[in-house]
């Protein structure tokens, strides 16, 4: 099956500094793939990238076969972001700020779409709410139904639990994976290495622009001795950068 992301060959350069380097990576139809990498690593840049907020310096990058800089009303339909940032507008209600961004991809939410996402995302109580009126986890979860409104086939999430209790960070984890079992592929970059651990397929670090590894989970722990995911991340980057130094 061909995979419904292909990188290849992919750097960006910001002036003199390398944000990534020659990163080839293809991620699978009906995955959870986890990115992981220090802060500055090139996560979030490679992200952006595939979603068409930068373009790439070299390389090329296809969503469910289509180019993402000459088919990107393609590509841009297929994808759903949620960013690391929050980011809302104060002046709307959680519905209204659902159907607002559904209206950027032409999409008209229908009553039974909107409460299925709003149910999902434990928002429905805050159906009527101001978005400024919101706690921060409340907002993170309305980011996420944002992202999905329009059905995207893959799903970014960047940092999506970022700042958030431990009880909403696990009921965020069980959406994920109903979501991955519809057959929606989710790339997830996180700081929490349980929340790889946890969630992943496949594993993939990254460290100063390059990639370092991308192999099964289970596959990973095994070669590595049954370590914890977070002893193994740790053995990598230190070892690349010991290698680089």
């Amino acid at each position: 099956m061909e995979p419904v992301v292909t990188i290849r060959g992919v750097s960006k350069h910001f002036g003199d500094l390398v944000a990534l380097e020659a990163v080839d990576l293809d991620i699978r139809a009906g995955e959870i793939f986890a990115l992981l990498g220090p802060n500055g690593a090139g996560k979030t840049t490679l992200i952006s990238i595939v979603a068409g907020l930068l373009r790439a310096t070299t390389g090329e990058i296809r969503v469910l076969g289509r180019d993402v800089v000459r088919d990107y009303r393609f590509t841009r339909r297929a994808i759903g972001l949620v960013p690391q940032e929050i980011n809302f507008d104060p002046f709307f209600t959680v519905e209204e700020a659902l159907r607002i961004q559904a209206g950027y991809f032409d999409v008209r939410l229908s009553e039974a779409r909107l409460a299925e996402i709003l149910e999902a995302l434990d928002l429905g109580a805050k159906r009527r709410t101001n978005a400024r009126a919101l706690s921060g986890g409340m907002k993170r979860r309305l980011l996420i139904g944002k992202a999905l409104v329009h059905d995207p086939r893959v799903l970014f999430l960047d940092e999506p639990t970022a700042g958030v209790d431990v009880e909403l960070r696990r009921s965020l984890w069980r959406y994920v994976r109903t979501l991955r079992d519809r057959g929606t592929t989710i790339v997830l970059t996180t700081h929490y290495i349980e929340e790889a651990e946890a969630l992943a397929d496949r594993v993939g670090v990254i460290d100063h622009g390059r990639l370092l590894v991308v192999e099964e989970k289970q596959a990973l722990l095994k070669r590595h001795g049954g370590s914890s995911l977070e002893e193994v991340f740790l053995r990598l980057v230190a070892g690349a950068r010991e290698g680089t130094g």
